[in-house]
């Protein structure tokens, strides 16, 4: 049932939570978290751990793709970032760590953008995939729906295992006057390998995005703690209310298509491991982390956080983020921690978390008990 609120005479709304608003409920049944598993298998691919690496230059470099991918999870590439716009990015990662420490700075904004402008050379997209390829690690690389069509042949030549098309918002039926737009359905179709796509935030475009063939939907509009999406577009869907709209999509679509599973992955709003257990309970099958691997000491942006969205050259809407340091990246993942705040062994917290609900394997904690928070006044 979807309750509207009158906002006004002319216009309701519906009521939608963020992840901070529901809480898992305990059940009479636990486990030893030692019994749980965090298994994981997308396609022909499987994890140890459902956790994706973002496509962020913070975040994701070659070297920590691979660390990410031993570790049991997968590290996707930016495609269009430093990675394969300089042959050496280190000392512009270095430039950007040591920009001015404050938020809001149109004098950070104007530098990320200048760097931004090199040209994306796609001999180094080949290189860096490559790279990861020789690690003996899952290859996964990601492209903005508008640069998917310029490159596509470029990554899929090198090797890759798994491509994401990630934007702020992506659509099945974009329309556009000026230029050909991406035939998302007819791309899957004659592509070779999986495809993960989105952001997405509800319920039918999810659906539509799924009927094209997609692997994997991403949830949300990405960027997390680094994005300012929602002052600058106007545009925000509480994660808890589109992962809960999205996993009913996926159940339709599964009767529809007899028995096709599209992956669900919660991408931005999972700042800390609580925020991971909920996105897994409310239908979830994986998370793709931004914010909570740039506190990795093997991080490239060395304690700052910013996206792609941050640099854009018309309308940056992202801020470089200081979101600090915390332990290496095999701590943040699966401890030990010396951490109470859900910042470190996130994986850890997810097992118990499993374990105090009586649940051993994910899909089966997607049908956790959940309530409302008593102080959520949203």
């Amino acid at each position: 049932m979807t309750y509207q609120v009158e906002i006004g005479r002319g216009k309701r709304g519906r009521h939608a939570m963020p992840l901070d608003a529901v809480s898992i409920v305990p059940t009479r049944r636990t486990r030893d978290p030692e019994d749980v598993s965090l298994d994981w298998q997308i396609d022909a691919f499987k994890f140890s751990m459902p956790v994706i690496g973002a496509p962020m230059d913070s975040v994701m470099s070659p070297a920590t793709a691979i660390q990410l991918g031993k570790l049991g999870g997968m590290g996707v590439l930016n495609l269009e970032g430093l990675w394969t716009r300089y042959e050496d990015p280190q000392p512009v990662l270095d430039e950007i760590a040591a920009l001015e420490a404050k938020s809001f700075s149109p004098e950070n904004t104007g530098r990320l953008q200048q760097l931004y402008s090199a040209p994306i050379q796609p001999e180094l997209i080949s290189a860096r995939l490559e790279e990861i390829r020789e690690a003996g690690v899952v290859v996964a690389g990601a492209l903005t729906p508008q640069r998917t069509q310029e490159f596509y042949k470029t990554v899929v030549d090198a090797g890759v295992d798994m491509f994401v098309i990630r934007g702020t918002t992506v659509s099945a039926q974009h329309v556009s006057e000026t230029k050909e737009p991406l035939d998302l359905k007819q791309f899957i179709y004659e592509l070779d390998v999986p495809v993960i796509v989105g952001g997405v935030a509800g319920y039918t475009p999810a659906l539509h995005l799924m009927r094209t063939g997609a692997a994997g939907v991403l949830v949300g509009f990405g960027g997390g703690a680094s994005s300012t999406t929602r002052r600058a577009l106007g545009i925000r869907v509480p994660m808890a209310t589109a992962i809960s709209d999205i996993a009913e999509a996926r159940r339709d679509y599964m009767d529809e298509s007899g028995g096709r599973y599209v992956h669900v992955i919660a991408d931005g709003g999972t700042g800390n491991s609580g925020d991971i257990v909920k996105a897994i309970g409310m239908g979830a099958d994986a998370v793709m982390l931004g914010t909570t691997l740039a506190r990795a000491e093997e991080a490239p942006g060395k304690g700052w956080h910013w996206g792609l969205e941050a640099a854009h050259p018309e309308f940056p809407r992202g801020d470089r983020t200081q979101v600090g340091t915390v332990a290496p990246m095999e701590q943040l993942l699966l401890g030990p921690s010396s951490h109470t705040n859900g910042t470190a062994n996130l994986m850890g917290a997810l097992r118990r978390a499993m374990a105090s609900t009586g649940y051993t394997e994910l899909k089966d904690f997607q049908k956790v008990e959940v309530h409302i928070s008593e102080t959520y006044t949203g």
